[in-house]
């Protein structure tokens, strides 16, 4: 944690979020840096599960998932700046050597049973929020399937470029935009999307895709916001989507 500055030397602001369970300390970064950086995260990915930790890029989650498992692991936590890393480092070091020396929690017997004379196996180090694959939540078909063919106006933003243009499907996740505009790819652009009820969606994009075709290419964009009101329209305005096609 505290060499986190060395391996993201381009971010521009940092929060930390560190929270304790009976079983287990939880960490969020928050990272504000001008473009993806896919070599630092997958670097520090790699250190996190050589550690014996689980590692997980939030943004990459479907809403539900992102929130079910914020609820889970960092309810009640406690908030640093980057500048506070060392301090945050140390409360979960001590967290964490607490557990170890505590060891595994016991089971509770079964009703009528006799005490357990044998502690119980430690949970898998490194075993993986994510679902084994093939197994899929009821909420993903409608996420990752139900993408819908638009026409949106909107405009983006990159540091050299003022971009307008249309949306040529949304979902849940992203949108497509055709467009000779083509930011690379893991670049953050600003994205401000006007639909046709009047309301805005505002907010940044990871650039996930690039199609290079003279008259059909465009760019893949994930949204990245976690703001409610951004969420709030989205889904309200996917829930039109769905009604118009029943």
């Amino acid at each position: 944690m505290q060499g986190l500055g060395a391996l993201l030397p381009s971010a521009q602001s940092m929060q930390l979020l560190v929270a304790f369970r009976d079983e287990a300390g939880a960490l969020e970064v928050k990272v504000e840096v001008p473009g993806y950086p896919r070599a630092a995260v997958e670097r520090l990915g790699e250190e996190v599960r050589k550690s014996g930790g689980t590692f997980v890029e939030l943004w990459r989650l479907p809403k539900a998932e992102r929130d079910a498992l914020r609820s889970r692991t960092l309810a009640g936590g406690t908030p640093f700046t980057g500048e506070e890393r060392a301090q945050a480092a140390q409360e979960l070091q001590q967290h964490l050597e607490a557990l170890a020396a505590r060891g595994p929690l016991p089971q509770a017997p079964a009703p009528g049973a006799p005490p357990a004379t044998v502690a119980p196996p430690a949970r898998p180090e490194g075993e993986s929020f994510r679902r084994p694959e093939g197994e899929a939540s009821a909420e993903e078909p409608q996420r990752r399937g139900r993408r819908f063919a638009v026409k949106l106006e909107l405009e983006f933003r990159t540091e050299l470029d003022f971009v307008r243009e249309h949306a040529l499907n949304i979902s849940n996740g992203g949108l497509f935009v055709r467009t000779a505009h083509r930011p690379p790819q893991d670049s953050v652009v600003t994205v401000d999307v006007k639909l046709p009820n009047g309301q805005r969606l505002q907010g940044e994009a990871l650039v996930v895709h690039v199609v290079d075709a003279p008259y059909t290419g465009g760019v893949g964009l994930a949204f990245l916001s976690d703001d409610a009101t951004f969420s709030a329209t989205l889904d309200e305005y996917l829930a039109s989507l769905v009604g118009d096609k029943a």
